[in-house]
């Protein structure tokens, strides 16, 4: 399934542990999203998206199997749900699929933070 990553996930070391292959990563394709913000949840350290009139999110589009699939849905938990949604990349635009939790705030969201 083609992924949208924007958070925590962006780290090398968080998707390999957590997706659980190392070279899941390497097959990333640089994305943006447009018209989505980067935003807080309530006072946790884990971004959503939220929808932005303007607004532009950095990411990485991967390509993960069943049991890559599996793992991040796991760590994502249970308020994340899988939702469409259209990236940029080099070669155009391209349908992915990205976890959004409900409950965005309007706070930009700080990559320090890490899950």
């Amino acid at each position: 399934m083609r992924l949208l990553l924007y958070g925590t996930l962006l780290d090398p070391a968080v998707l390999a542990r957590r997706g659980g292959d190392p070279a899941l990563r390497a097959s990333g394709i640089a994305a943006s999203l447009t018209g989505w913000t980067r935003v807080g949840i309530g006072c946790l350290p884990w971004p959503t998206l939220r929808r932005a009139r303007g607004g532009v999110v950095r990411g990485v589009v991967v390509e993960a199997d069943a049991a890559a699939l599996r793992r991040l849905a796991a760590y994502e938990g249970p308020a994340y749900r899988l939702t469409r949604v259209v990236a940029t990349t080099p070669t155009g635009k391209t349908a992915a699929w990205t976890w959004i939790a409900p409950g965005g705030t309007h706070r930009r969201w700080d990559a320090r933070w890490k899950g």
